[in-house]
């Protein structure tokens, strides 16, 4: 992975980690899972119709062969993702998301080798199993005396599925598009389906805190507009597996911003787990980078 798509995977990350403990906020603020999906996707899908719309901006409109691809891939990686996400953070901590959420380059990993025909090196297999590790390691020091999986667990795991089926698939894509049309079409796409949890949108909206709308707003903005444009940028410059990978940060970034804002405090097993997940990003990223390039020169 190069510097520019390390340093943009490296963005995304600690705008995504920041999520969790974002959405949990607008869920005890007196958001409804089905509203606090609705209205984050209407303010994303507003930021990318002005910039369609701005003088000067080149935003070109998708070819035909490309719209059915495009809105399965919307449903699958937005719908499916947040829906999963939210609605699991119903009953399962930011913290405990975020961790789960970081079981995605694994099945990443997977999907590109048999999909896109990518190859990890040893040193990959080796940083993705030492992630995985660190991963195991946060989420059962986060599952307290009980270590059954809850129904807001599943969930999460069924995003993370979701999120890696569409990082794979939209790599063909980004051949075709730049980073920004490409996630207004997906924003567009998966925006479609939240609409059946409008009724009673704006009872929810005017019925929560402060707080609640402020996190909403943010989620709209950042994770959902910004951060999904610095990602597709990623992997438009970086293979699919290795910019994934990054994704092992993510649980670490959660549970920081659980903590200081929510007061979700880690354990110390949660904390060796995201110290180990670190240690298996800097494996993929930097032994396997420097056999990347070692083995370009010599084709």
């Amino acid at each position: 992975m190069n510097t520019k798509a390390f340093s943009m995977a490296l963005i995304t990350i600690i705008i995504w980690g920041s999520t969790f403990a974002a959405i949990r906020a607008s869920l005890h603020g007196g958001y409804e899972p089905g509203h606090l999906v609705l209205v984050r996707y209407l303010i994303a899908s507003s930021l990318f119709i002005l910039y369609a719309l701005w003088p000067g901006s080149k935003f070109r409109l998708p070819r035909k062969e490309d719209i059915i691809r495009i809105l399965i891939l919307g449903f699958i990686g937005i719908s499916v993702y947040h829906i999963g996400v939210t609605f699991g953070e119903m009953t399962i901590t930011a913290g405990e998301a975020g961790m789960l959420i970081g079981s995605a380059p694994i099945f990443t990993a997977i999907i590109a080798i048999l999909v896109l025909k990518e190859s990890l090196s040893s040193f990959g297999w080796i940083g993705l199993g030492v992630g995985f590790f660190g991963i195991l390691l946060i989420t059962l020091g986060s599952a307290g005396p009980s270590l059954t999986i809850s129904t807001g667990a599943f969930l999460v795991l069924m995003a993370a599925i979701a999120t890696s089926i569409f990082f794979v698939f939209q790599k063909k894509l980004l051949e075709r598009y730049n980073p920004i049309e490409l996630t207004a079409y997906f924003t567009w796409a998966g925006t479609i389906p939240f609409f059946i949890f409008s009724p009673g949108l704006f009872t929810s909206i005017q019925n929560a805190t402060l707080e609640a709308n402020l996190s909403a707003l943010y989620v709209g903005i950042f994770p959902a507009a910004i951060a999904y444009v610095t990602w597709a940028i990623a992997l438009s410059l970086g293979n699919a597996s290795s910019v994934t990978s990054m994704m092992y940060l993510e649980p670490a970034v959660a549970v920081l911003v659980a903590w200081v804002w929510l007061k979700e405090l880690p354990t110390t097993l949660s904390l060796i787990g995201g110290a180990i997940a670190l240690l298996g990003v800097l494996i993929v990223n930097g032994l396997g980078r420097k056999r990347e390039i070692s083995y370009e020169k010599a084709s």
